[in-house]
């Protein structure tokens, strides 16, 4: 209704009642805001609301009357009525929602205000809780700084008195040693002067009685003559008189004729039985002196080693390859040989001979004695060392050695290392006459195939293996040195083996710092170029050592490291000293600062081409008989 009374004529239009057939109210009259009226002085802000306040307007009680009449005239006044009713609820309606919604922020306003209070009042919890945690740091450090100089001082004040009392008892050993000495000095004086009294009294007693003396020495002397004689009369009476009757009487005669003949043959005879005994004992309870170990039940060695035989009864079939890291290809290779080998022994078949060859140390005599024990053979290993000082001797003891190999029940697998050492070639090799004869009987002996025993040569040479000798080989396995990946296996299982374990069981004087041991055994098996697995198996040695050698027994990084690169140089070194002989011999050239890598020879050996290869100089062979195989390099 505000438009009818005039107030808030500038913020709202009156309303359009032409729907209800009434026009707009007049606009004239009073100060209605004509625009011929006259404008207000300049006032201020105060002034012009002061000035509003008491002002009236008479133009809009005019303008109510009219309307009024107006609607006391029409017939929708009462629906205009209503109209501006609800207007005027709309109108409140609207307020009141302002007014919660001022309310609303008024809240919203406090809640935040509260979670501003809140979020205040954890920060300054979480300050004082870091400054309480740093200050109890503080004093920590300080009580742990206090305890550390106390337990230095306690140290020290331990070792001043350690000091003084290895003092005193230096000079108790010095005052002791002193003592002794003199004591000794005293003693020896008048033991030499107890025995120079008695010298003196008894050469004055032998001045004294020396005619005395002298006449019993004749008497015993005529007695002892007067007696020897008569038993040489005696004696001679007897042998005389029985010799006599023996001659004169012929039956005694073949009598005794008969017992030194029998006594003769007795003795022949139990020498020859004592001696085919001693060998069917050595044969079956014993091993050939050329035998250096083996896993044969044997009576003798049981005596001597009990606890190691009774193991030996108890190790069960175990995997050939266990704890040996080769090549994949070659794993491969050598897991189809001790599969076909253990089937062999099943089936009671022919066994076939074996020739492994390699640089040293990557693992020949393992893979052996692992084939044996896997395919359940005994097991005997030989080196051919020992059988060029044998001599003569050596054909006999290369024959009881075969006997002794055909009486195993279980199958014997008959290992040579260095077999080239005596299997050398007879045609150009320089060999004796001896050794000749022990090789012709070696391959007497290996001249078929046996279902008894299994022979595996091991060499590093096998160019010098007598033409015969490979005849005898059903097959050749190379032995190469590891790549890196094996070299990497190898570190790995040889640091938990010689390091870790042992750190491990806490009995050995042994700790382990803390360091990535993975990274590390990578890093050392880039670094271990050209060793091979010996070697490998050696540094683990070195760092067993490195760490007893430590003052608290801790093995660190860098002392790994440095044994590592001690072994580097040392490899090295040996492959400088390594004559280029040799590389041409073994078939493996040396490369400084580098790894010994194998020459690839061709199907036809020629010694001169391989020289050639190796030392990049063509040798000038000699005019003696054996020129075939002397080279001179220039």
């Amino acid at each position: 209704m505000s438009w009818i009374f005039g107030y808030g004529k500038n913020t709202q239009q009156p309303p359009d009642l032409s729907q209800f057939g009434l026009g707009q109210p007049p606009a004239s009259g009073g100060s209605g805001g004509s625009p011929d009226d006259p404008k207000p002085p300049n006032l201020t802000k105060g002034e012009k609301k002061a000035m509003e306040a008491y002002r009236f307007d008479s133009s809009a009680l005019e303008r109510a009357a009219q309307a009024a009449k107006e609607l006391e005239r029409s017939k929708h006044a009462k629906e205009a009525l209503e109209l501006s009713k609800l207007q005027e609820v709309t109108r409140q309606n609207e307020y009141q929602s302002k007014i919660k919604e001022y309310e609303a922020h008024i809240s919203q306003m406090q809640v935040e205000a509260k979670r501003a209070e809140g979020e205040e009042k954890r920060k300054n919890l979480q300050e004082e809780t870091r400054q309480h945690q740093s200050r109890a740091q503080y004093q920590d450090q300080l009580s742990r700084k206090r305890y550390e100089d106390q337990l230095v001082q306690q140290q020290r004040m331990n070792e001043e008195n350690l000091r003084r009392q290895e003092e005193s008892v230096a000079k108790q050993e010095a005052m002791r040693k002193a003592t002794i000495e003199h004591e000794m000095e005293l003693r020896s004086q008048n033991e030499m002067k107890r025995i120079e009294a008695e010298l003196r009294a008894k050469a004055k007693v032998d001045r004294e009685n020396r005619d005395i003396i002298l006449e019993q020495i004749r008497l015993k002397a005529a007695e002892n003559r007067v007696t020897v004689l008569e038993s040489i009369k005696t004696a001679g009476s007897v042998v005389g008189s029985g010799v006599h009757a023996l001659l004169t009487d012929w039956d005694k005669v073949l009598a005794a004729a008969g017992g030194m003949s029998l006594l003769a043959l007795g003795v022949y005879s139990a020498k020859g039985a004592t001696g085919v005994t001693a060998r069917y004992i050595e044969a079956r309870l014993g091993k050939p002196s050329l035998v250096r170990e083996t896993s044969r039940f044997s009576f003798l060695e049981t005596l001597k080693h009990p606890i190691e035989s009774f193991h030996k009864l108890r190790t069960q079939p175990s995997d050939a390859l266990s704890g040996v890291v080769l090549e994949p290809q070659l794993e491969e290779r050598l897991r189809d040989i001790a599969i076909a080998t253990k089937n062999t022994k099943q089936n009671k078949g022919m066994y076939r001979n074996i020739l492994m060859h390699g640089p040293p140390g990557t693992g020949k005599t393992m893979f052996a004695k692992k084939l044996a024990k896997h395919s359940g053979m005994d097991y005997a290993i030989l080196t051919g060392g020992d059988v060029s000082p044998m001599g003569r001797e050596g054909v006999t003891a290369i024959h009881k050695v075969f006997d002794w190999a055909k009486s195993s029940r279980r199958g014997l697998l008959l290992f040579v290392d260095e077999a080239d050492a005596f299997l050398r070639k007879r045609s150009s090799e320089t060999i004796s006459e001896d050794l000749r004869a022990t090789l012709n009987a070696f391959l007497y002996r290996t001249g078929e195939q046996s279902n008894k025993f299994m022979m595996v040569l091991a060499s590093n040479t096998p160019e010098q293996f007598d033409w015969a000798v490979n005849d005898r080989l059903d097959e050749m396995v190379e032995f190469t040195l590891p790549g890196l990946e094996e070299r990497e296996r190898l570190i790995r299982l040889y640091f938990d083996k010689f390091v870790l374990e042992p750190a491990t069981e806490g009995i050995r004087r042994l700790k382990v710092d803390k360091f990535d041991y993975s990274a590390l055994c990578t890093k050392m098996a880039a670094m271990t170029e050209g060793m091979s697995g010996r070697e490998i198996a050696k540094l683990g040695v070195a760092w067993q050592a490195a760490a007893y050698a430590s003052e608290d027994g801790v093995l660190t990084e860098k002392m790994v490291l440095d044994r590592v690169e001690d072994a580097i140089i040392q490899h090295k070194q040996k492959v400088e000293w390594q004559s280029e002989q040799e590389e041409a011999k073994s078939g493996y050239q040396s490369i400084k600062g580098s790894s010994m890598i194998p020459i690839k020879k061709p199907s036809t050996p020629n010694p001169v081409k391989v020289a050639e290869s190796v030392t990049g100089k063509t040798p000038e062979v000699s005019s003696n008989k054996d020129s075939s195989s002397t080279e001179k390099y220039t």
